[in-house]
């Protein structure tokens, strides 16, 4: 897979449903990227819990879940501690018994979970499966710059994310000073004040009456030009 610019991501995500297919269709290519690999996985924190944010396709579920119900395993360890784990032959393996012992039982011989740099979050890892014995031994560095691959992604995501958080709120605010302004106005006109003065009434009535100051605007608004004035919002 070849290095993409930011704005390649963005319009990958952009024509994607969103960052979990995008990430699916990451671990599709992961598994052709990568020497050795039969299976893929991402493991995320969310709401301070583990689970598999996308999984290639013919992964067992429970090659993830089982280590997230017992709190151990490669996948664990890597987002948890942010630090590279290889087990080369699980049936050589003791680190996570428990959770050797099932991939072991779905044909898993080979894991390797990479930790995902992810800006302002932790517990993040890409976790590759292989059916032979250090068959993924060759793979590791390929599976490290995929690992970044994913991060880029997901990092690009939240930024395109924030991004429209932010102007969901520039309009808001901006929707907030139309009515203020006009209420101001609508006080200048009827009392024969300032704006100044007109913007602490409004503001001083706000505080006695425990009402936000926009709703308490759209009001005074829709009630000189004869409009319903009762949708509410955040000011």
């Amino acid at each position: 897979m070849s290095p993409d610019t930011s704005d390649t991501l963005e319009m990958a995500i952009v024509r994607s449903s969103g960052l979990d297919t995008l990430l699916r269709d990451l671990t599709d290519r992961a598994v052709q990227a990568v020497p050795g690999a039969a299976a893929c996985s991402i493991t995320v924190r969310r709401a301070d819990r583990l689970l598999t944010l996308a999984g290639s396709r013919g992964l067992p579920s429970g090659l993830d879940q089982r280590q997230y119900e017992n709190g151990s395993g490669p996948c664990v360890e890597a987002a948890e501690t942010e630090t590279e784990q290889y087990a080369p032959d699980l049936e050589a393996e003791t680190r996570w018994p428990m959770y050797t012992s099932y991939a072991l039982s779905e044909g898993v011989r080979c894991v390797l979970a990479i930790p995902i740099a992810v800006e302002g979050e932790r517990g993040a890892a890409l976790n590759l499966y292989g059916l032979e014995p250090g068959s993924l031994g060759p793979g590791r560095e390929a599976a490290r710059a995929f690992a970044a691959r994913v991060g880029d992604a997901i990092n690009v995501a939240l930024r395109v994310e924030r991004r429209r958080e932010s102007v969901a709120d520039v309009r808001t605010a901006l929707v907030s000073r139309s009515v203020i302004d006009q209420a101001i106005g609508i006080l200048m006109a009827q009392e024969r004040i300032d704006a100044r003065i007109a913007l602490e009434r409004l503001r001083r009535v706000s505080q006695n009456h425990n009402v936000k100051l926009r709703d308490l605007c759209t009001d005074l608004v829709a009630r000189v030009s004869g409009g319903d004035g009762r949708s509410r919002g955040g000011n």
